[in-house]
């Protein structure tokens, strides 16, 4: 391309969920987005307060259900904005800043869901040595760990992604600021990028495959409990985590490690809708409706706060 005809963009255009204003359902996004927020901050202060939910468990679920919280938030506020503009731009800086922290979270979440796969393997298969493996030192080893990680290779693939070349059109044929379609407005040649991304890609997956022999693992030793209800409990204790983690490593790989040749930015938008927005709803609705501890510890603060206000009732 001549120098002449090259023109930088300072900010870019973000096209959105669909062409069709008729189809963006912001008001189902709105919803959506309200029941995540209140799900996710009801779990972290349910967690918090309740001690019987002081365990390495919990605690794992509560930097999940923070690191949903700030994900799905800067995601979806974005895309509300989309819904009421006709075109909504952002600088080039804050798309940036965008990219960075919604790679940073999502990175977070990979080893984050590791680590519980790992804390559900010693407590089915390695229950007489749990309290020693999952110590307290060891639990704040296996949170801090990845959010160290994921900040500075969130921040390379930015600044990587960021160095390219944009000219026009500034149109970002998605909802967020993301690599992929990112890369697709680049008049630089992005071979070297695209080689990163799958590199990087397959490193946290190969890391986060270990979920999948952890699995396999636990159905074997559930398989082998001989009692209904221990068999039972063994299911409900990591069935959730099963289904989690399919959701989210399944549209992961969908997106980012198919051959180029397969890719279309429209279906990955819409895969992006699921690790986004739909699994942030879900995890709060997954982990805990159907476990004991977080419904007794809920009838519990219910009870709690019901006392509270008729103590007010009675002082007015």
């Amino acid at each position: 391309m001549a120098a002449g005809n090259i023109t930088y963009a300072p900010e870019f255009i973000l096209k959105g969920i669909t062409d069709r204003p008729e189809l963006q359902a912001h008001v189902i996004f709105l919803v959506i987005s309200l029941v995540t927020v209140l799900g996710t901050i009801g779990l972290i202060i349910l967690i918090r307060i309740d001690t019987q939910l002081h365990t390495p468990m919990y605690c794992f679920l509560s930097h999940l259900a923070f690191v949903d919280l700030c994900y799905s938030s800067a995601i979806t506020a974005k895309m509300m904005v989309n819904f009421v503009v006709e075109h909504d731009t952002i600088p080039f800086h804050a798309c940036a800043a965008h990219l960075g922290c919604f790679l940073t979270f999502m990175i977070t979440e990979c080893f984050l869901l590791a680590s519980m796969a790992d804390d559900r393997y010693v407590a089915i298969c390695r229950p007489l040595h749990y309290s020693l493996l999952m110590s307290k030192r060891g639990c704040i080893q296996l949170v801090t760990v990845p959010y160290i990680y994921s900040f500075p290779v969130a921040l390379f693939h930015t600044i990587v992604t960021f160095r390219l070349t944009y000219c026009g059109p500034d149109v970002i044929n998605h909802f967020y600021c993301d690599e992929l379609p990112l890369l697709a407005l680049s008049c630089s040649d992005t071979h070297m990028k695209e080689i990163l991304i799958f590199a990087f890609a397959g490193f946290d997956m190969i890391r986060s495959s270990s979920i999948v022999l952890i699995l396999i693992f636990i159905i074997s030793a559930i398989l082998r409990i001989c009692s209904t209800q221990g068999r039972c409990k063994a299911i409900s204790t990591c069935g959730s985590h099963m289904v989690a983690v399919t959701i989210f490593y399944g549209t992961l790989i969908f997106t980012y490690l198919q051959p180029k040749s397969n890719h279309s930015l429209d279906t990955d938008k819409m895969a992006s809708v699921f690790y986004t927005v739909v699994i942030s709803l879900l995890n709060p609705l997954i982990y805990s409706p159907r476990n004991k501890e977080v419904k007794e510890a809920s009838k519990k603060a219910f009870n709690k706060g019901c006392e509270a206000l008729k103590v007010l009732q009675l002082r007015k």
